[in-house]
């Protein structure tokens, strides 16, 4: 595991067992927050994510004759946001029909799922070798995304995320490391692995991590957008990201 790796990765865990401390307590504070953060995640999202899931479709066609169109990694990435979409849909529904015990399972489930997905985070993290310049800024871009998720998941049940769910989310860090350090897996694995996580990324910043209208700062917003864009870009640019 490479330094930079293992600093990010702390800073992950660090994030889901501090993520509400970070989040400023007053109102317009944590609109300006959010919107910001909201911004960068959706740069992330145009500026590297979807350039990075069309490198790994064209790729795909080396690995042999299991791929012979040119969306099967798209078609993936639907399944993480219909997969995604799908289980947050029902979590919902229960906890508006009145029933706490039941609400409260799909709840674990939801945490349990979250847990899975930063497993896979961290392990492409480390497939990918992330690393210098570039880590810092696809580090921040992660770590505002996953303040945003513990956040959301805080507010649905504050009792169980404090007393057991952000452990959970921080432990599926510390399983994606040792998983990347210890089990290789095939290219074509690891990119169908990173499609899938696209799609939950993209479905969890564009629906969840976005102010609504009435919470939403758009200078802040549109400060953060261009900001990191054009950070990012120069650096692709110079460093040939």
């Amino acid at each position: 595991m490479s330094i930079d790796a293992f600093i990010m990765g702390i800073a992950f865990i660090m994030i889901h067992l501090l993520a509400n401390d970070l989040i400023p307590s007053g109102r317009i504070q944590r609109l300006k927050w959010f919107s910001f953060s909201g911004g960068l995640a959706v740069s992330y999202v145009f500026v590297y994510v979807l350039p990075t899931l069309h490198k790994e479709q064209i790729l795909v066609k080396k690995y042999g004759n299991y791929f012979t169109m040119e969306s099967e990694l798209y078609f993936i990435g639907l399944l993480g946001v219909l997969i995604f979409y799908g289980i947050q849909k029902v979590v919902r529904k229960e906890q508006r029909s009145g029933n706490p015990k039941k609400a409260r399972a799909l709840f674990w489930l939801q945490i349990k799922f979250f847990g899975f997905y930063n497993m896979l985070v961290a392990y492409t993290i480390l497939s990918h070798n992330v690393s210098g310049i570039q880590a810092v800024f696809y580090g921040i871009a992660v770590g505002l995304h996953f303040v945003a998720v513990a956040h959301d998941l805080w507010r649905e049940d504050a009792d169980i995320y404090n007393k057991h769910g952000r452990y959970v989310l921080a432990l599926g860090i510390v399983v994606g490391w040792i998983t990347g350090m210890t089990i290789s897996l095939s290219p074509l694995i690891e990119s169908m692995i990173f499609a899938f996580i696209s799609g939950a990324m993209i479905l969890n910043v564009l629906k969840y991590e976005l102010p609504p209208d009435d919470e939403a700062h758009f200078p802040t917003f549109a400060i953060g957008v261009v900001a990191y864009t054009t950070l990012t870009m120069s650096m692709k640019f110079f460093f040939q990201w």
